[in-house]
């Protein structure tokens, strides 16, 4: 299970690999290979390029209906985490890799858009995503295309054998008794990491954030720089965790992470055999934008409209594992079976984020890691 699940999203995977160029739809009108037909020229062309972090996934047959729909072809191009996807994009300003960027979250919205990387465009059917979501509604520069938690997961199994309660909040975290069976990501290279150390911020404060950090690490709790090592090598309750003996039944991973293991298990259980700790989760959203100096404007405007249509709303859950983030989207009933509902994640200001996330980082590795 553990390959398949590093493949895909859930949410935000930290993980980085070669650049690579995958084309994902060739219905209706097609590219021919000429160089117009991929997109140069401000006429735009028949291919529509679009710029992702390497964890981007949907249907063939989704991306199919958007070509016979429009006449666009999506070609997408991964371009490694998407902290390093955003800084490409950054370095290639007004001559951009392609002509839509997906995969900004709110943790590295501030950067993009302090950069001008982004052409602001209102996409049709935006009126369906709740105004919360809609960060920067006042320019329309990007449009909320899903979100995601970051929360605590637990091996139920583990749990269950020591009567234990599993933890709930933050605050039980620092608990004698869990003492030493916490894994987390290193926030410094970690998608993952980086939102749970923002979560304890907005719920701890500038001022108590880093005395919890402290409790914390008085309590035993395991570092590792990324979510895979994390979850599965040292969580018990994964099948990877289980594959490498991990011995640690408290991970930082995602609320949609139960019906992962329930996907691709065999046989398929009836429960899930981890749960997720609703009281220690961050909110996660990731963006969309027309990128500053597309070739294909025009295909890059049709795609955006299509990543919020119902179609492309509806394939989000079971391909990259997050919200669909439109009041008419449809769940999945693996969704709502197995995974966690967070009504109250803790969130924060993008330009809170921007202007605390280096320091916080540099204090987080002093009291942790040293």
């Amino acid at each position: 299970m553990h390959t398949k699940m590093s493949s895909r999203k859930l949410a935000a995977v930290a993980l980085v690999s070669a650049l690579g160029v995958t084309t994902l739809a060739a219905c209706g009108g097609g590219a021919d290979g000429g160089k117009d037909e991929a997109g140069g020229g401000k006429t735009g062309g028949k291919t529509v390029t679009l710029v992702s972090h390497d964890s981007f996934s949907a249907s063939k047959e989704v991306l199919a209906a958007f070509t016979k729909q429009t006449g666009y072809t999506v070609k997408v191009l991964k371009s490694g985490d998407a902290g390093a996807a955003v800084n490409k994009e950054i370095l290639t300003k007004g001559s951009p890799q392609g002509d839509v960027f997906f995969g900004v979250d709110n943790t590295l919205l501030s950067r993009a858009l302090d950069n001008g990387i982004f052409t602001p465009y209102e996409a049709k059917g935006l009126d369906r995503v709740p105004d919360a979501l809609q960060l920067d509604k006042a320019e329309h520069r990007v449009t909320p295309i899903d979100s995601g938690d970051i929360c605590v997961n637990y091996d139920k199994a583990y749990f269950a054998s020591k009567k234990l309660a599993p933890p709930q909040t933050f605050d039980d975290l620092a608990k004698p008794a869990y003492k030493d069976l916490l894994v987390v990501e290193n926030p410094e290279r970690s998608s993952p990491g980086l939102g749970f150390l923002l979560g304890t911020a907005a719920h701890y404060g500038d001022g108590g954030w880093a005395d919890y950090w402290k409790k914390l690490k008085d309590n035993g709790v395991k570092t590792v720089d990324s979510w895979e090592l994390a979850y599965n090598q040292e969580f018990s309750g994964s099948a990877g965790g289980k594959k490498a003996k991990g011995d640690r039944p408290l991970v930082v991973s995602y609320a949609s992470s139960p019906p992962v293991e329930v996907l691709y298990a065999d046989p398929q259980p009836k429960t899930a055999p981890t749960g997720v700790a609703t009281g220690t989760c961050f909110r996660q959203t990731e963006f969309a934008g027309l990128l500053d100096g597309a070739r294909n404007p025009e295909g890059g405007k049709a795609l955006l409209d299509f990543l919020i249509s119902k179609k492309f709303q509806d394939d989000l859950p079971l391909q990259m594992f997050v919200n669909p983030v439109t009041n008419d989207a449809t769940l999945p009933a693996l969704f709502t079976t197995h995974g966690a509902v967070v009504d109250k994640p803790e969130t924060m200001e993008p330009k809170k984020i921007a202007d605390n996330r280096d320091p916080w980082i540099q204090q987080w590795t002093s009291l942790v890691l040293k």
